[in-house]
């Protein structure tokens, strides 16, 4: 997953900036440890392609995805997601995507989510400035 999170068109299309190596650790040890998220590697023949989560964010439950590029169009995201929809009952589901990001948007859709609005993003340590799309699943 660290590999992963390093792929410079991946972090263009999610507007991300990737973790360094420690960071990263830490940031999934806590996720790992918290009984509130609920964490998937997804694979595909026995091969690890990706993660899809659930976890607590502003009081709402919030819901991402990360797919290797490698395996992009070919439904994974979608079929990942159903999948931990049909295992988190809480509704409704919340999931904030760049705006440029149009796979992760029919991905959402196809899903039943449904688009709220957008927000002005500032620049941080993981994200550059820019704007998300706010979506809920009801």
């Amino acid at each position: 997953m660290f590999q992963l999170q390093l792929d410079p068109e991946s972090n263009r299309m999610a507007s991300t900036i990737p973790r360094v190596r420690e960071d990263f650790f830490i940031h999934w040890g806590q996720v790992c440890q918290d009984p509130s998220v609920v964490a998937k590697v997804v694979l595909v023949g026995g091969e690890k392609v990706g993660c899809v989560v659930a976890f607590p964010r502003d009081g709402q439950t919030h819901v991402a995805y990360w797919i290797s590029p490698d395996r992009w169009g070919q439904g994974i995201a979608t079929a990942a997601l159903r999948l931990l929809l049909v295992e988190i009952d809480c509704r409704p589901l919340h999931a904030t995507v760049a705006v440029t990001n149009r796979a992760s948007l029919r991905v959402l859709a196809k899903c039943g989510f449904q688009r709220q609005g957008s927000r002005q993003v500032a620049a941080s340590d993981r994200h550059p400035a820019g704007t998300d799309e706010l979506l809920v699943l009801p």
